[in-house]
């Protein structure tokens, strides 16, 4: 990896995925600028607090490593009321300046998704900045979040706006999200039991060890890796097209800085719960199957279909990692190479040895959003495996938020906080929501959803085909099992779009320098 970026210029969010960096807790504050230059003055105040994408240890004692990390991103008309130029923000692309509310009919937030049933913050276009706070633990995120109010005090002009959905009916000021515990840990789960924020993609100048470039950049003819351009998830730089991402003058405002999707998603933990109880009675296979067949992915360990696609692999699969991690504690280097090179093929593997989705179903939920090569049919008609569909590629980060009862009703507040950063939000989150989340034309399944997350109504019409496993010699072959009547397990509660500038930017902002002549 050639590219140099300088990483102290760049928030650290574009970079890391905090909740994977020891960060469980999160905070996320939702500002309001009534008086522009107080809001430049405490943007200007501010600028010593923000995490940039600085490289650290991720062990706890690494010396370097922040108690907490603090980031900020604008809405559109967060940037007109900090009075940025009229030249400079008709340069930012139209996905953005309209905001997330008036795309709702490219996103599919009809029904109950729809803007009137959001959390009542996301109304009225109030929102002007969001501001994160990760920490290590409860305590520290308190800590933080009290210096950041006795700080916000100073500004008359800024408003901490309140309007967040909190449990029993009560309304906050701001939004918390947390890794799910298990025995005093955190985990990488969500509330249906899946794990999540596996496999996010690797850009060239990242700051993150080539050893993670397996499975997360982008595959060669020759079977290697390499990372994914820049311009795919920062601005200012070259992107897979060898083109410069649409964005605003002047350069220096938009270099090193991105576009990031907030958007709350209420689980409905019991609605799914019950749909796979039933579910499971007719079909051959144990529940864990069934929904890793609807993901994609096992739900213990997050382990890929394609690696183990039947209970029988399966239990295989976990005898064989139970086996190296035993001979490993022992002592034997072999066994923890052995695993360590597993572990790479939850990330490192391709559909392409399963074109009629016998191992993982064509319409499962990491097959949508992740095609991984899969829809280009034809060998050798692009320059390189994946070439066609790299450029839909999202950077995943955000946390759940709520309870973790695994008996939560579906009144009960709980879900995930989904956070994407990329340099196009059109080309990247929204072709994704819209083509392969909520239709099926380029996956050949008529009008079936995602099972996850898509928009189902309940219907028959609302399916999910699951293919039979491929016919053995001299056995019989088997009928597909069908996934019906699929009930909404995902509702949106509300969102936006936001600009993340780099730090030399924020300065601009703040201190009012910017001339896009």
């Amino acid at each position: 990896m050639s590219k140099q970026l300088d990483l102290y210029d760049i928030q650290g969010n574009i970079c890391k995925g905090y909740g994977r960096y020891g960060y469980p807790k999160a905070r996320y504050c939702f500002l309001r600028f009534d008086d522009p230059k107080q809001g430049r003055l405490f943007l200007l105040d501010l600028i010593k607090d923000i995490t940039t994408a600085e490289a650290w240890e991720a062990k706890e004692d690494s010396p370097n490593k922040p108690p907490c990390t603090t980031n900020i991103g604008f809405t559109y008309s967060g940037l007109e009321a900090l009075a940025i130029p009229q030249r400079s923000l008709k340069g930012f692309p139209v996905d953005f300046t309209a905001g997330m509310k008036a795309r709702s009919h490219i996103l599919g937030d009809t029904g109950c998704n729809s803007p009137e049933n959001w959390d009542e913050i996301w109304h009225g276009g109030r929102v002007h900045a969001w501001l994160s706070i990760y920490a290590r633990d409860s305590n520290m995120l308190e800590s933080r979040f009290d210096a950041f109010l006795e700080q916000l005090a100073t500004f008359a002009g800024v408003e901490l706006l309140s309007g967040h959905r909190g449990p029993n009916g009560t309304t906050l000021s701001y939004q918390d999200a947390s890794a799910v515990y298990d025995n005093g840990m955190p985990t990488g789960k969500e509330h249906f039991g899946f794990t999540d924020g596996i496999s996010n993609p690797f850009f060239e100048g990242n700051g993150h060890k080539i050893s993670r470039l397996a499975g997360r950049g982008k595959l060669m003819r020759d079977g290697s890796w390499q990372p994914l351009a820049t311009g795919e998830f920062i601005l200012g730089h070259v992107d897979e097209a060898r083109e410069y991402p649409l964005a605003p003058e002047p350069k220096m405002l938009s270099r090193n800085g991105t576009f990031m999707v907030y958007r709350k998603l209420h689980e409905n933990v019991d609605t799914f719960a019950r749909y796979i109880d039933n579910l499971a009675k007719d079909f051959d296979g144990s529940k864990d199957l069934l929904m890793a067949k609807m993901s994609g992915r096992w739900p213990d360990n997050g382990a890929p279909l394609t690696l183990a696609a039947t209970d029988e692999e399966k239990a295989e699969l976990d005898s064989r990692i139970a086996d190296l991690k035993y001979r490993s504690l022992e002592g034997d280097e072999c066994a923890a190479a052995q695993l360590e090179q597993l572990y790479i093929k939850w990330v490192d593997f391709s559909f392409d040895g399963d074109k009629n989705g016998s191992k993982c179903p064509i319409g499962a939920h990491i097959r949508r959003t992740n095609t991984r090569g899969s829809l280009e049919h034809e060998k050798g008609a692009f320059d390189r495996p994946g070439a066609l569909v790299d450029r839909r590629r999202l950077m995943r980060r955000g946390l759940p938020y709520g309870g973790i009862d695994e008996a939560t009703a579906d009144s009960a507040e709980q879900g995930i906080i989904f956070m994407c950063v990329g340099s196009s939000i059109e080309r990247q989150f929204e072709f994704v929501q819209q083509q392969w989340v909520n239709y099926s034309n380029d996956f050949k399944l008529g009008n079936d959803k995602d099972p996850l997350i898509g928009n189902h109504d309940g219907k028959l019409t609302d399916k999910h085909l699951i293919q039979a496993p491929e016919k053995k010699l001299f056995e019989a072959a088997k009928a597909p099992f069908f996934c019906t009547e699929l009930p909404r397990f995902v509702e949106t509660r509300g969102g936006d779009y936001f600009f993340i500038p780099s730090l030399t930017a924020l300065r601009m902002i703040a201190e009012e320098m910017i001339d896009p002549s």
